[in-house]
């Protein structure tokens, strides 16, 4: 990421002809939402002085406390390659502070923050992430709303002329590319109309600006193709939902700390430690990591989405994996986050999880190297092996009870996001659907 100053900022944006700037937050279910100013507003709002309605924001404050103001990143600026070249568009990405100068602790970025400095205090310099994020592209109709139907029927690794979605990948990486992403793959995924574009790994707060980043332009370059980007988790029954698979690793003293030449998987004390925690807390987080009521329609055996709380470096049905790497390299897969995730949240959720099994040195079961889906409930019984939430509702009971999430989000989110989350699984339950027609209109 550049290190701008405010006068870098001014100057590139005479130089290159910007025209407006988009300041840009998030609220706590992680919507982008942004502010346009001028060029001429560029230096009030570098100053701090840039003041918004908070009332609307999901998640945010009441009416009778509604004055916020938004504190731009000076190395969150980019310009948008997408747009003209005459009267450019730039953004920023902003921290959401109160009148009175104190963070907002209603902003999830703040809660990133928090967890990054928890772990600066137990002595690790960088918590590094890796996302890798799944989405699909389908046609849109003649009004131009998306349709779930996709204009390929690609696999894995396919090329053209069977994947048709190249070009817009193509562009898509272009782009991304041109912003200051360091790209390192992108191919076609499992199911038709679904792709991949992994980027470099950076740390926590860097990686979730990115991600944001990363689905707003895929969603725009999509969109000048005549096409519909969604990273929705399962669109489409009977095949293969969209994960955003995460990879974590620690430093100190710019040494990775999860990395032991002399353990048999090269993994150290903190490494395991750092299992153990996810796997005590991950169900009382898996309402952030996976939040929507969908994202437990991926979660189901036979499509490759991890549904057993288990780890292994020798088999992809698990939870946690340890891909193979040495070293720096040496990291900790979360299997199970989808891409509808408030990455800040999720991040932070992890992040703690993590600490607390260093803080409390809490070690995991033994690895599980054989394919989960194909074992007996007793056998995953004996192992040890229990299972995520089944839906959201569960997941956001889970999320209730624990105080390490109350902690990692602090009362106004915690308590905001459950409230949102019970709203939209109550309103899913209420909702007459196409199933129950097929199933009981004819029959009773």
């Amino acid at each position: 990421m550049p290190k701008y100053s405010k006068d870098d900022i001014v100057r590139i944006v005479r130089e290159q002809d910007v025209k407006f700037i988009r300041l840009q937050f998030t609220d706590i279910l992680g919507t982008l939402k942004n502010l346009a100013i001028t060029s001429e507003q560029l230096e009030k709002a570098l100053d701090n002085k840039c003041m918004f309605d908070g009332s609307s924001i999901e998640g945010f404050v009441r009416i009778e406390e509604s004055d916020m103001y938004l504190r731009p990143d000076p190395n969150t600026f980019v310009i948008f390659p997408w747009r003209p070249q005459v009267g450019r568009v730039a953004r920023l990405i902003c921290d959401v502070y109160n009148p009175d100068g104190t963070p907002f602790e209603g902003d999830p970025r703040y809660v990133l923050k928090r967890a990054v400095n928890k772990a600066a205090e137990m002595g690790f310099d960088i918590f590094n992430v890796g996302p890798e994020c799944e989405f699909f592209l389908f046609l849109t109709d003649d009004e131009g709303n998306p349709t779930t139907k996709t204009h390929d029927k690609g696999g894995y690794f396919d090329l053209g002329p069977v994947d048709l979605g190249e070009d817009a990948r193509r562009d898509m990486v272009l782009a991304l590319e041109e912003m200051g992403f360091e790209i390192e793959a992108s191919h076609h995924e499992v199911a038709p109309g679904q792709h991949e574009i992994d980027f470099k790994y950076n740390d926590a707060l860097s990686t979730a600006d990115a991600i944001l980043t990363f689905k707003l332009v895929v969603k725009t370059i999509a969109q000048r193709h005549g096409l519909h980007a969604t990273f929705m988790p399962k669109p489409i029954f009977g095949i293969n939902g969209s994960g955003m698979h995460v990879n974590t690793s620690l430093f100190k003293n710019g040494k990775n700390v999860f990395y032991d030449e002399n353990d048999p998987l090269r993994l150290s004390e903190y490494a395991y430690w750092f299992i153990g925690g996810l796997m005590k807390h991950i169900r009382s987080i898996t309402a952030l990591t996976n939040p929507l009521v969908n994202s437990y329609k991926r979660l189901v055996p036979g499509y490759e989405a991890p549904v057993y709380i288990a780890w292994s470096a020798k088999n992809r049905s698990p939870l946690i994996r340890i891909p193979t790497a040495e070293g720096d390299f040496t990291r900790v897969e979360l299997r199970c986050p989808d891409p509808a995730c408030n990455p800040y949240l999720a991040l932070a959720a992890i992040l703690t999880a993590g600490l607390d099994g260093i803080k409390n040195k809490i070690q995991p079961p033994p690895p599980v190297n054989r394919n989960i889906y194909e074992m007996t409930e007793e056998q995953k019984a004996s192992e040890g092996v229990y299972q995520l939430p089944a839906n959201l509702k569960e997941a956001v009971e889970e999320m209730s009870k624990s105080e390490l999430v109350r902690e990692v989000l602090g009362d106004h989110i915690f308590n905001k996001y459950i409230e949102a989350k019970t709203k939209e699984w109550n309103d899913y339950t209420s909702k007459v659907t196409q199933w129950e027609i097929d199933q009981y209109l004819k029959k009773y």
